[in-house]
């Protein structure tokens, strides 16, 4: 059957069911064919924490949004042009975010009397005329799926199993995206099961036929490719970027890279994926607890390696000790704090940036440390990166903030070259002799005794010694030490001479990261966005918006957060109005009011999901009409 072929520049999808249903395995693939398509792509898993919600309710749905263009794109998208939805459950979970005229794909096989009831359905909606305004496409995916594997040596339960590749095979043929990916995948993962691979296989090729036949579609979509600067993509999501941030660090400053973690959501992928590339020389370690693999990586970071540690929030709480000895004996460490929504276990699968204050003052005493975020999946990489340069060349823990939503959403990712990464290898060195310490200051007093916390003049860093090494023979430990000795001591004025050498190596980080860029294109706005961390990509689009619209408006995004940029105070009095969206309840915008006294327009949300670009557009529209 001859199809009409409407051509499109962006679309939104939504994959809705069951947890059992294989909703994410479903986007997932969608996602890859479309990467290798080459759109422009931005996608948001969102599923449950329980390992298996009752099937049928409310709490049980899990769905994949994937947002992909012709274009360059900032976000998954704020309300989906198509929801594909499995169950009663999915349907009644999701609908609320459809618009009118939208596509509404429905499994009419599961809107049973039970699956109804389940969900407080007393008439189908598939039967009370609810759904008119929608484009409505009813298809009994699970009968269709079993049909079409009647063949296969395998149980009716495996069978209804491979419905979401049914599903996928149809949205695949629906919007012209390359199949083969996906068949090789399917027989990659099902190798040792031969009769399930081939039951798959025959699922997807089944409803890619569906699509193409059934009158139930008269048109598919086309989105052609976005125009991407040259180079070699790959798709990826934010945990991957930053393990291969890391590893790519370990290479550059010429460290084997040591891994402490406890699993822990949504952290575990980037234990998961460094446990893969030993041949990196890369060792993980999954510690009994969360104190024992923050103490492990201290304990690595001592011995050479350029060590990390991965967790959320919940852990952060349980290593502030060891982070805290880290400030102390001024060793490098890599904290990665993969925000969740708190507090205790929250909402362990949702989004959330409510861990910056706990980054910066989670600690006691005056135990300052260099915390930094990343904007975006891809941008995890090069944040993994500037941790590990910051943490080698200043010799302290660095906390680095991603967020459930980076680490599992996904977008196409240039791999970089090698020749244009930082040279870590200059910013590290072990203290050579007896007589030098890192960067040429002497390292010995006058009897010629090795000097462990005599500091690099330029950055205030101690020298970094292996233990055993001869003539670097010294001690550290939690009690305070004495300058350049490091002998214990309890002498008052040491004491505050030590917490302000630490606040001062610091502080004095920012004369390396660079004035704070603005996107200020009109030069003459009188508001400014100031976001960070995972709000980038929504912030950005709604800009984007706001610009179309005729309005002008500047938006800046903060890296560094502590230090701040050197420029961030002029940067903020140089505008009428400052506007700071964050999902937590204000914390940079406190930060920045008691450190500039600058009266910050906070604006902020704790649901588990990131900004919707429309409605912060609106936001700024009416701080703009208000400056």
């Amino acid at each position: 059957m001859t199809k009409q072929v409407q051509k499109l520049d962006h679309v939104i999808i939504r994959f809705a069911g069951d947890s059992g249903d294989g909703m994410q395995l479903a986007g997932d693939r969608f996602t890859q064919e479309t990467a290798v398509f080459g759109n422009d792509l931005s996608t948001l898993p969102n599923f449950p924490a329980e390992i298996r919600a009752p099937a049928g309710t409310l709490p049980g749905v899990s769905s994949f949004q994937l947002h992909f263009a012709d274009h360059d794109i900032l976000t998954p998208g704020d309300a989906p042009d198509v929801l594909v939805a499995m169950n009663p459950a999915a349907l009644k979970a999701n609908l609320k975010d459809l618009p009118r005229g939208a596509d509404l794909i429905v499994n009419t096989d599961e809107f049973t009397k039970r699956n109804l009831a389940k969900v407080g359905y007393d008439i189908s909606p598939l039967e009370d005329g609810s759904l008119e305004r929608y484009n409505l496409h009813a298809v009994p995916i699970t009968s269709l799926t079993v049909k079409a594997l009647e063949d296969f040596d395998i149980t009716r339960k495996d069978a209804e199993r491979a419905k979401n590749m049914f599903a996928l095979g149809m949205l695949s043929w629906l919007y012209g995206r390359p199949a083969e990916s996906t068949r090789n995948f399917l027989q990659a993962k099902f190798a040792r099961k031969p009769e399930i691979m081939k039951a798959n296989l025959a699922a997807f090729g089944a409803g890619w036929n569906f699509g193409e036949t059934t009158e139930a579609f008269s048109v598919r979509y086309e989105v052609r490719p976005a125009s991407l600067a040259p180079g070699t993509y790959r798709n990826i999501t934010g945990n991957t970027a930053l393990a291969y941030g890391l590893i790519a660090a370990s290479r550059l400053a010429g460290l084997p890279l040591f891994l402490g973690s406890y699993p822990i959501t949504p952290a575990s992928d980037v234990l998961h994926e460094l446990a893969k590339h030993k041949r990196f020389g890369v060792r993980t370690f999954q510690a009994e607890d969360e104190i024992a693999s923050v103490g492990a990586a201290l304990g690595a970071a001592f011995g050479g390696s350029l060590s990390v540690t991965t967790t959320s929030g919940p852990g952060m709480a349980l290593k502030a000790e060891t982070v805290g000895l880290a400030v102390s004996v001024e060793l490098p460490l890599i904290v990665c704090d993969i925000q969740r929504a708190g507090p205790s276990t929250g909402m362990p699968t949702k989004t959330e940036q409510a861990d910056l204050l706990m980054a910066l003052f989670g600690r006691n005493g005056e135990s300052p440390v260099p915390v930094i975020a990343a904007a975006s999946p891809s941008d995890c990489f090069h944040a993994a990166i500037e941790a590990a340069r910051i943490a080698v060349t200043y010799r302290t823990p660095v906390v680095l903030l991603s967020d459930g939503y980076l680490a599992n959403g996904s977008e196409p990712w240039r791999i970089p070259d090698i020749a244009s990464l930082p040279d870590l290898s200059s910013a590290f060195s072990f203290a050579p002799s007896l007589g030098e310490a890192a960067g040429g200051e002497a390292a010995a007093n006058g009897d010629g005794e090795f000097q462990p916390f005599r500091r690099d003049p330029a950055t205030l860093a101690r020298p970094w010694a292996v233990p055993g090494t001869p003539g670097l023979e010294h001690r550290i430990g939690g009690i305070e030490k004495a300058d350049g000795s490091g002998t214990i001591s309890y002498d008052p004025d040491n004491h505050d001479r030590m917490v302000r050498l630490r606040q001062a190596k610091i502080d004095g980080i920012a004369a390396g990261i660079g004035p704070l860029e603005v996107d200020d294109p009109d030069g003459d706005a009188r508001v400014l966005v100031l976001g960070w961390g995972s709000t980038f990509g929504s912030i950005g689009a709604a800009v984007r918006r706001v610009r179309n619209a005729g309005h002008s408006v500047a938006q800046a995004h903060l890296r560094h957060l502590n230090p701040f940029p050197s420029n961030l105070g002029e940067v903020l009095h140089r505008y009428d109005k400052v506007l700071v969206p964050e999902i937590n309840l204000g914390q940079l915008a406190l930060l920045l009011r008691g450190r500039f006294l600058v009266d910050v327009i906070s604006y902020n949300q704790v649901r588990g999901l990131p900004f919707r670009a429309a409605e912060l557009a609106e936001v700024i529209e009416d701080v703009i009409g208000h400056a």
